[in-house]
This record gives C-alpha cells, sequence and structure tokens, in this order.
C-alpha cells in the first residue's frame, strides 16, 4: 500500500484542521487509511418502498414515496413543531413531524411536491406518523434509485460539532473517488483465485456504497478473510521464527517424576491429563522452547499437571515458578503441593506480597544457590531482587490477568536460555479466540474431569421461591455442608437499584440465618481483611460466606457445596460457569441456585437455561462468545490482537478457519514469502509500521 494512505486526515475535502483533531480524538482516524477502514456498522435498506397501508410500529426505518398535501406549525415557544401529511398514490395518509429546525423546514418544504420519505413509523390515535424523516425530492430521473445507505459510527462530541454519520459518509465518498486509483492488491493471486475474492478496490468501493447485495456480501467477506489472514499469518510466523531461532533446555531425565507415579500419587490421572503430559514432555526434550497453552475447566486437574511439569525441570537441573494472580491462589497452590514435595524430598517456597522481610531473604538466596528447585507466588516473583540459579520453567495461571510486560520480566530472569514457558486457564476459552489470541501457542486441553467427581446440580429459582431456597440452605449445613451467596453490586446505586447488593444482602442473611455464623468479602476490603475472613470460612469457623466476584477465582473450600447467585441475569455467562466451579471440589453432592426477578431479557433467558442445562466449560464458552462477542470475554479489548474492523469472531469462524489454512499453506511452502507469487503479501508486511499489532491493517 502506497504512502498515499499515510496522507493526515486533514488535507482531505470537507475537513481540515479542526474536524481532524475531533476525528483522532473521537474515532482515532488520523490518516486517509484509517478513514478508508472506518467501516459502517450497518446499513439501511433503501432498495425498497412501502405502502403507507403495509406500515406498522414493528418496523425498523422504512421508505415511503408520496406527495406532500398541506403543511401548518402547531404550538407555541418550546413547544412548536411543524406537521405536513404526505398521501401516496392509493390516497392513504402519513403524517410526518418536526419538532426542532422547525423555521427551516417550513421554509425548504415544498407543497404540491413528490418526496421519498425515510424513517421510523410510529402509530399515534390510529395514524401512523414518522418524526424527524430524512427526505429527497423526487425528480422525475430519480422515480429508480434504490441502494443501502451506510451508517457510520460517530459519537456525542462529533454529533454536536455536526459530524454525524451523513457527514462522515461524505467524507468517506470524497476520500474514495482519489483513494481507489491508489489502492494495491495485498493477496496473492492464488488466495484470490482458490477463495473467489473480489478485488481490493471493488471492495472497497462496496463495503461503503454498496451497488448490489451481491456485490456488497462479496466486499465483506474479502475483507474479513484479508484481516483474519494477516492476523493468522502474523502469528504463525512468529510461531515459526520462535521454533527456529529459540533454543530451549533439554529435559530428558524423569526419575523422581517416575518415583512420583509409583509411590506418591495417591489417585489416577485422568486420559485427558496423560495427554497434556505426554505433549507437555514433547516440547521439553526437544531443544527448542515451549510455549504451551493449557486449557481445563475449574477441577479438571490443571495444577497436578503443572507440578509434575516441575518436577521433570527439578529432575534436569533446573528451577520453576508457578505464578498466581492472587495470594488466595497462591497459598491454595502452596497447600495443594507442599505435601508432594516434600514426600519426595523437594524443596519447595512460597513468595506473595506478604511474605515476611527475613523469610524473603532466605528465598532469595535459595533461590541464589539453586537450593530452592521450585517456588510458587504471585507478582512479587517479577521484583527484581529475585534471581535464579537456573530458571527452566515458568506456569503462569489465569494468565491472562498478567500484562504482557509483566510475564516477559519472568522470562528474562534467565539470561542464557529462554525459560520453557507453560500458561494455565481455567477460563475455557471458544476455539476461535485461542487461535487468533493465542494461535502462536501450541494448545493443550484438559477435557475430562476426575473419577468420581460429581456434577453439580444447577437449578434456576425465581425470587417468590426465595424461602424455600432459604430452607434448603438450612438443610444442607445441618448436614455439615457451608454456602457461599454471591452478589453483583457493592451497594445499591440508583442505576441499579431493582438488583441486590452486598450490603443489603449480608443483613438479610444474617436476619434469616441468626443461628448460622456469616463471613462477607469484596474488592473494595483491604488484603489482610479478605483474607481473614476467607480463613475463617476456609476452616469452617463460618457456615455462610456473602460476596461478590471477587470469589470467582482461587478458592478451594471442598466442604462448601451450595452457591446461590443473586440477580444471576447481571452476569455473563462464563462468569457465572466460573462461580459454580468454586463448589463442586468435594466428594458431596454440590448445588448451584441461580436466582432473579421475573423480567428476564432474551439473552438472560439464554444465559441462564445453558446454565442448567450444561456443566462443559467449552460449550458455555461458545454460547458466550456468540451472546456477548469477543471483546469483554478474556480481557481482549487491551490484547490488541482483536482490535478488529471488520470480521467478528463470534460469527465468522469459517473464514477464520479458512485464513488461518492459508496463511499455515503458504508459511509451509515460503516461509520468508520469499517466491515471486507471494510478492503482494510481502509488499503488504513491508508496508506497516514495524510496531502494528493487527498486520490487516492499512497504517
Amino acid at each position: 500500500m502506497s504512502n498515499f494512505f499515510s496522507t493526515k486526515i486533514e488535507f482531505l475535502k470537507g475537513v481540515g484542521p479542526m474536524r481532524a483533531e475531533l476525528l483522532q480524538k473521537e474515532l482515532n482516524i488520523y490518516t486517509y487509511g484509517d478513514l478508508i477502514q472506518h467501516y459502517p456498522f450497518r446499513y439501511l435498506d433503501r432498495t425498497q418502498f412501502y405502502k403507507i397501508a403495509e406500515l406498522d410500529e414493528t418496523m425498523p426505518y422504512v421508505q415511503v414515496r408520496g406527495r406532500i398535501r398541506g403543511k401548518e406549525v402547531l404550538g407555541e415557544g418550546r413547544k412548536q413543531r411543524l406537521a405536513a401529511t404526505l398521501v401516496d398514490e392509493n390516497g392513504d395518509q402519513l403524517e410526518l413531524v418536526w419538532f426542532k429546525g422547525v423555521k427551516w423546514m417550513e421554509k425548504s418544504l415544498k407543497n404540491h411536491t413528490d418526496y421519498i420519505v425515510f424513517g421510523k413509523p410510529t402509530e399515534f390515535n390510529g395514524r401512523f406518523n414518522m418524526a424527524h424523516p430524512e427526505l429527497e425530492e423526487l425528480a422525475e430521473e430519480k422515480q429508480t434509485t434504490a441502494f443501502l445507505q451506510p451508517v457510520y459510527h460517530t459519537t456525542e462530541k462529533l454529533k454536536a460539532h455536526r459530524i454525524d454519520s451523513k457527514v462522515i459518509s461524505k467524507m468517506i465518498e470524497h476520500l474514495l473517488k482519489v483513494a481507489l486509483p491508489q489502492v494495491q492488491e495485498s493477496l496473492s493471486p492464488e488466495l484470490i483465485d482458490t477463495y473467489r475474492l473480489t478485488d481490493k478496490r471493488s471492495a472497497y468501493a462496496n463495503i461503503h456504497f454498496p451497488e448490489t447485495v451481491e456485490k456488497y456480501n462479496a466486499a465483506k467477506f474479502r475483507l474479513k478473510f484479508e484481516e483474519l489472514f494477516y492476523i493468522q499469518l502474523r502469528l504463525l510466523r512468529h510461531k515459526v521464527v520462535r521454533k527456529a531461532d529459540l533454543k530451549g533446555q533439554i529435559f530428558n531425565q524423569v526419575p523422581t517424576v517416575t518415583e512420583f507415579y509409583k509411590n506418591h500419587l495417591t489417585f489416577d490421572l485422568t486420559n485427558a491429563q496423560k495427554r497434556v503430559i505426554k505433549e507437555i514432555y514433547g516440547d521439553l526434550t526437544a531443544g527448542k522452547q515451549m510455549n504451551r497453552l493449557l486449557q481445563g475447566d475449574v477441577g479438571s486437574g490443571k495444577t497436578i499437571v503443572a507440578f509434575i511439569t516441575m518436577l521433570i525441570a527439578a529432575d534436569n537441573g533446573a528451577q520453576s515458578v508457578l505464578m498466581a494472580p492472587t495470594e488466595i491462589l497462591a497459598d491454595q497452590h502452596y497447600v495443594g503441593l507442599k505435601a508432594f514435595a516434600d514426600s519426595l524430598g523437594i524443596n519447595l517456597g512460597k513468595l506473595t506480597g506478604s511474605t515476611k522481610a527475613k523469610d524473603r531473604k532466605v528465598l532469595h538466596e535459595q533461590l541464589r544457590s539453586g537450593d530452592m528447585k521450585m517456588i510458587v507466588g504471585t507478582h512479587a516473583l517479577l521484583e527484581d531482587v529475585v534471581q535464579f540459579q537456573n530458571l527452566g520453567l515458568c506456569i503462569v495461571d489465569e494468565q491472562h490477568r498478567f500484562g504482557v510486560e509483566q510475564r516477559s520480566k519472568l522470562w528474562r530472569k534467565n539470561p542464557r536460555v529462554i525459560p520453557h514457558v507453560l500458561v494455565m486457564t481455567a477460563t475455557p476459552i471458544p476455539r476461535t479466540l485461542a487461535m487468533t489470541l493465542y494461535g502462536d501457542l501450541d494448545v493443550s486441553v484438559i477435557d475430562e474431569m476426575p473419577a468420581g467427581r460429581k456434577e453439580i446440580v444447577t437449578v434456576h429459582r425465581f425470587d417468590s421461591h426465595r424461602l424455600r431456597v432459604f430452607q434448603f440452605i438450612r438443610d444442607q449445613i445441618k448436614l455439615g455442608r457451608q454456602v457461599y451467596i454471591v452478589y453483583p453490586l457493592i451497594e445499591e446505586s440508583e442505576q441499579m437499584e431493582n438488583y441486590k447488593d452486598l450490603m443489603d444482602g449480608y443483613e438479610s442473611v444474617k436476619r434469616a440465618f441468626p443461628e448460622y455464623k456469616v463471613s462477607m468479602v469484596h474488592g473494595k476490603m483491604k488484603a489482610q481483611d479478605k483474607d481473614y475472613e476467607m480463613q475463617r470460612f476456609v476452616k469452617n469457623e463460618t457456615q455462610i460466606m456473602v460476596a461478590t466476584t471477587v470469589i470467582e477465582v482461587g478458592v478451594n473450600v471442598p466442604n462448601a457445596s451450595v452457591m446461590v447467585i443473586e440477580s444471576a441475569e447481571r452476569f455473563g455467562l462464563s462468569q457465572l460457569h466460573q462461580l459454580r466451579g468454586r463448589v463442586g471440589r468435594g466428594a458431596e453432592q454440590s448445588y448451584c441456585i441461580l436466582m432473579t426477578g421475573y423480567k428476564l431479557s432474551k439473552d438472560s433467558k439464554t444465559r441462564l437455561e445453558t446454565m442448567v442445562r450444561t456443566n462443559n466449560g467449552f460449550e458455555i464458552a461458545d454460547i458466550d462468545l456468540k451472546l456477548r462477542g469477543p471483546g469483554d470475554l478474556m480481557g481482549t479489548q487491551q490484547s490488541g490482537v482483536l482490535d478488529l474492523l471488520i470480521a467478528d469472531l463470534s460469527k465468522d469462524a469459517p473464514i477464520l478457519q479458512e485464513a488461518r489454512a492459508a496463511a499455515q499453506r503458504i508459511l509451509n511452502g515460503d516461509a520468508q514469502l520469499e517466491q515471486p507469487e507471494h510478492a503482494n503479501i510481502r509488499r503488504h508486511i513491508q508496508s506497516l509500521s514495524v510496531n502494528t499489532v493487527n498486520w490487516s491493517r492499512i497504517s
């Protein structure tokens, strides 16, 4: 793509310095390239005309032809409005109303003249009307005009400065006149031929101003394919380069692992765990740096896989780190693994923000000398003072909670050779999202639960069933169990007055269960207060834990068998699934009760029905992606990779798979893109900024 597209937007006809500044601040549009890729988010169908008799209130924006027969200004002062009557060829009438710009409209609207009227029909007193419709005088030669009209994202601030969708549309119209001759093809002839893609100039022209529905569909497919192709090409190329260039320590000795299997492991591993360990071992013996994502639902046994991987590192003279996002989770990993490490005579340490200074000194010394082979901890592990003799393995739990810079700080703690990396998540990621977010990682999935683990029974109950739910809670506590009650808010706000808030809930629970002790945990508490309350619950000193979503990740209380989620319609599907995973960790039957009012949106009903129907995290993640889109999941809006312009991962999985297969095929045959048939692709990549995350962008 030529330098033409890096021209500053202020030089475009109809923009200028003031508008350019607003477009930069509000829409991140700096250049011609940014503007041509500011695609419409929907289109108004101007291809069909309705008769007035065919209108009904459920219709979106519609188009009607007719003649103005009379207009008058009604009301006084601020309540003034202009009303006009449009009559179609059948003699049916439609009232047109304007509450703003009355004087100007009254002057410009011509009586006894034919117009095309475009707007939202509403019924009032048995008659249809349209408020503030768009008008176009119907000249004889325009009788056959029909098109899809683009609608562009704008903001309130832009609208206040008279830059609405129509003005942006006009800017793009001016841009296309000068830009289309400058557009160069960015895909290879083979790709265009194989996938029957329209050329790039035609794609730009028809995504903004479609000539026909067929040409619009062809433009949309072409631009989506290209966007996803360049993202996948970048990820896969990064993977190829890394595997070629980054050497890894070879860990092929496993005496302690064998000893652990034979004499210390008190349960059988699932087939899925065995398969994953085999995949990891293959990486560790290949002489290349491992970069693997381990996905597995809550309770599927990722931690024991992590420990066995750490044992392999220890058997080969290397140290390993297991980093968790919270102290609670780090403590849980430490307590769970300490007994195994002790039985094998391995020195396992723990380093968190609350580790005392004198203990830190000992830990730092043992890590530097190599006496400590394994350490579990939080962000405290990233401090410069923490140095290793030979760090060979980094395991990061719930890795999306750490920034890229934080993670790379850990890898740099071995200056001689980059450690092997295993990142783990209990948040099931839909396949399309994993391919895009983690396309440069090898992925392992534990898709099987340990034997004997009972499936959590999930039910949906309305607020009117509360007394029955409370009785069920009492019955469970009498059996010696404990209960979580989760609320979406800390304190009531005006906007969300219908939803149960935590403080109110805490008081209600104490009143409802005077015979039991109640803990409370929320995100605004100090860390030590939170830990104190959590520990009381862990030790069964309190029977009920009232909490916000801070308990979503990390708490392992096998005795807690009931999870009540208040105002469950307020939570996303993946979040509900994560919360449910806090119970069902012991041998007893566990329950999740979703409480709501009767007024539920269609999406809320889908979420609740899905939760009741299935415990499969991957199925849930796929439905969640369809409902919410990728931006909210996994904190991906900060990742840069998902800064998609036109593709939609929740809808475009088939295109993504084709684009990835195409990128893989090209790299397999020509990793450096040196062959003549890949000249377009090579030129497109070279034209991009070195730091651009999204290779599908122009600049």
